[in-house]
């Protein structure tokens, strides 16, 4: 419920935002950053968030988290001007940011084996109802509420979820829901590291920030390798404080698991690819064809119920079939924007009706659903349960760093072949283009099947030695 709640919350905004700009007179870039600041404490607090869960109890970060989103989404219903509901939505992305690894941490402490798997399936199924019922959601909301009020239901609906997930938590998390720091407890607050999780946190922040904020000035991507410096001294803090005998943020150790760091590097290269798909499909469809913003929202409907189908069926078969599931779902996305383009260049010569994307992001939405929740499962699988929440935050850090990247990246590409080219022509080459991300994840997907492989054919011959 809470996943389903900070999702939708996502998705349901993208609908709101031209009703926010007339009834709160915002600037464009008000209502970029109605976006854009959600995204950024998020995807800020996500590992320390995970380490603090693994440390200290996942489940009182987690009612945390969903107390804190469902304020700031009180606060963001009833807001006066652009700057309050701007600041509701940086408070409502800490609110996601400490909730969502504590999920993943949980799912992984307490299910093994196929239960995992299917804990997984069960996650994608969650993400793909509640992206697919966003948009449709926010429509009817608008039309029932009207243009000054029913942008505000599209915050305040997530009040009684909220309210009802805390009332759910409390009656079924294992008690403590928190507790002192369980590692080097002689060393208190130090076993939390302040100063990776600071060194992480600006380091993250300095390379979103310049994609969230690409056209206020060229100045802003000299953050970029500020960024990349702050991540290498995160590097040698964590290694220096593992040194010294205390608990790093990030036990850097889990990188030289193969299956973690292929399948960290499959999703971060997918969501890269992935998530500019339901940016550039609205956005074509209204401004390049002129379908309402509701009928917009209804073409990735079938996609989205879809992918929460396939990610039940994918959760229940990964333990059995491993990566082949994953290559097989990557194989269905990329059929399925090959045939997205065929459908946008057939309308545009032959007049064939646009409503075929329902059929050709259907393959798309496939595919979607069983790549996510079963790479996470075969991601997760190897690593220690201690750094659980952690190792899954650094990888949903990684989706939000290549969700912000391939969004300002390939909506570039469109745009600025709008300008020379007609509407057509340029989704089929930002299609063409995020095909091609994705393409680099199958190869990704490939080399990891190998390499298990490789490590199985090993461990066979050791035993018969």
């Amino acid at each position: 419920m809470a996943i389903f709640m900070s999702l939708m919350g996502v998705s349901v905004i993208n609908v709101a935002l031209p009703s926010i700009q007339h009834a709160l007179a915002a600037s464009q870039s008000d209502i970029q950053w109605v976006l854009s600041g959600y995204a950024l404490t998020f995807g800020v607090v996500l590992v320390s968030a995970g380490r603090a869960g693994d440390l200290m109890g996942r489940g009182g970060f987690f009612i945390l988290g969903v107390t804190i989103f469902t304020l700031a989404s009180v606060a963001a219903g009833l807001t006066p001007d652009a700057d309050w509901l701007n600041t509701a939505r940086f408070v409502q992305g800490v609110g996601s940011g400490l909730l969502n690894p504590q999920g993943m941490g949980m799912i992984q402490q307490y299910f093994q084996g196929p239960d995992r798997a299917r804990a997984f399936g069960f996650f994608g199924t969650t993400v793909g109802v509640s992206v697919a019922i966003g948009p449709v959601l926010g429509g009817l909301l608008i039309q029932l509420g009207g243009a000054d009020i029913g942008w505000r239901l599209t915050f305040l609906i997530n009040v009684p979820i909220g309210l009802l997930t805390l009332v759910l938590a409390f009656l079924w998390f294992p008690r403590p829901l928190i507790h002192k720091p369980k590692q080097q407890a002689d060393k208190g607050l130090g076993s939390l590291d302040p100063v990776g999780a600071l060194l992480l946190g600006l380091g993250v922040l300095a390379v979103l920030y310049p994609f969230v904020e690409s056209g206020s000035s060229d100045m802003v991507w000299l953050l970029l390798p500020t960024g990349l410096l702050l991540f290498y001294l995160w590097v040698q803090w964590e290694r220096w404080y593992t040194r010294r005998g205390y608990s790093p943020m990030v036990d850097l150790t889990i990188f030289a698991i193969s299956s973690y760091r292929n399948g960290s590097v499959i999703m971060f290269l997918y969501f890269l690819g992935m998530t500019s798909v339901w940016v550039l499909v609205p956005v074509y469809a209204q401004q390049g064809v002129g379908f309402s913003a509701f009928e917009a929202a209804m073409i990735g409907v079938p996609s989205a119920l879809l992918s929460a189908w396939s990610a039940n069926w994918a959760g229940k078969r990964v333990n059995q079939h491993g990566r082949k599931v994953v290559i097989g779902g990557l194989m269905l996305a990329v059929f399925g924007l090959l045939s997205s383009i065929a459908v946008v260049q057939l309308h545009q010569h032959t007049g064939l009706s646009l409503w075929w994307l329902l059929l050709s992001l259907a393959f798309f939405g496939l595919g979607h659903g069983s790549v996510i929740s079963p790479n996470q499962a075969l991601t997760l699988a190897e690593v220690p349960l201690t750094y659980a929440g952690s190792s899954g935050a650094i990888m949903q850090t990684g989706q939000r760093i290549g969700t912000s990247v391939g969004i300002a990246m390939i909506t570039a590409v469109v745009f600025a072949v709008t300008a020379q080219s007609s509407w057509h022509t340029a989704v089929s080459l930002g299609f063409l283009t995020i095909m091609l991300v994705i393409l680099l994840a199958l190869f990704m997907a490939f080399k990891d099947l190998r390499a298990r492989r490789t490590q199985k054919a090993a461990i066979t011959t050791a035993k018969q030695l």
